[in-house]
C-alpha cells in the first residue's frame, strides 16, 4: 500500500497524539510534581502530587492521600480539572482522526466527512495540548514563587520542580505537534483540485459523415392536410 503525504502526516499525528496521550495520563498519575529533600536528614524526601503526598525513606514510600479537594492549593484544585479534561479531550480526538484518516477505509464515508473529522480530531488534540500545558506550568510558576519568597526563612525547606512537571511538558509538546500535523493533513492539496490534465481529452460527439458521393436521393413524402 502505497502511502501518500496526506496519509503519512496522517499516521505520524497520531503516533504523536497518541503519545502525548499515555505522557498526559502518566504524568497526571505520578506523585512527583514537587520535591522537597531536607538537610537534617537526607535519605528523606518528600514528594507531592495532584491526588496524594509521599515520604521515600530509603526505598520505602509511604503515601497519604489528601482528604479534601478544597484544602489543595489553587493551582493543584485547578490542575486536577484541566488534567481530566485534557484526558477526555485527547481520547475523543484520536477517535475522530483515526476514522478520519486513510488507515481506516470505509466505501460509505465521504472523503469530505473524512477529511472534517481529522480537521475535528486535530482541533481537539491541539486543545489537549493546551489543557495539559496550562497547569504543568501553572504549578512551576508556583514553586518558583514560593521557592524565591523572602518573606519564609531560609532555614525552611523549599519546594522544587519533579520529573512529572518535565514529563508534562514533553506531552503537551507530542500532543501539540500530533494535533498540527492533523491538521495540515486536512487542508486540501493539489490532489483535490481537478484538472484537465488528469481527466484527459474527451471525444467529440460521433457524427455520421455524409456520403457526397452518392447518387442516390429520397423523396420526402407531402402531408395530406395540405391545402392551396
Amino acid at each position: 500500500m502505497a502511502w501518500s503525504l496526506r496519509g503519512k502526516a496522517q499516521l505520524g499525528g497520531l503516533l504523536l497524539s497518541l503519545l502525548g496521550w499515555v505522557c498526559s495520563c502518566v504524568t497526571t498519575i505520578l506523585p512527583q510534581w514537587k520535591t522537597l529533600s531536607l538537610d537534617l536528614n537526607e535519605m528523606e524526601t518528600w514528594v507531592m502530587g495532584l491526588w496524594e503526598v509521599c515520604v521515600n525513606q530509603e526505598e520505602v514510600a509511604v503515601c497519604k492521600a489528601f482528604e479534601s479537594f478544597l484544602s489543595l492549593p489553587q493551582e493543584l484544585q485547578v490542575s486536577r480539572i484541566l488534567m481530566v479534561a485534557s484526558h477526555g479531550l485527547g481520547l475523543l480526538g484520536l477517535l475522530l482522526s483515526g476514522f478520519g484518516s486513510e488507515c481506516f477505509q470505509l466505501h460509505r464515508i465521504r472523503w469530505v466527512f473524512k477529511r472534517r473529522l481529522c480537521l475535528l480530531g486535530g482541533t481537539l488534540e491541539a486543545s489537549a495540548s493546551a489543557t495539559t500545558l496550562l497547569p504543568v506550568s501553572w504549578v512551576a510558576y508556583a514553586t518558583i514563587q514560593d521557592f524565591w519568597d523572602n518573606s519564609i526563612p531560609e532555614i525552611v525547606p523549599r519546594w522544587e520542580f519533579g520529573d512529572a512537571l518535565y514529563l508534562g511538558w514533553a506531552a503537551g509538546i507530542f500532543l501539540a505537534l500530533g494535533g498540527l500535523s492533523l491538521i495540515f493533513s486536512a487542508c486540501p492539496g493539489k490532489e483535490d483540485v481537478p484538472s484537465l490534465q488528469m481527466a484527459g481529452p474527451t471525444a467529440p460527439p460521433f457524427s455520421a459523415p455524409a456520403d457526397q458521393s452518392s447518387d442516390s436521393f429520397y423523396l420526402t413524402p407531402r402531408s395530406r392536410n395540405l391545402f392551396i
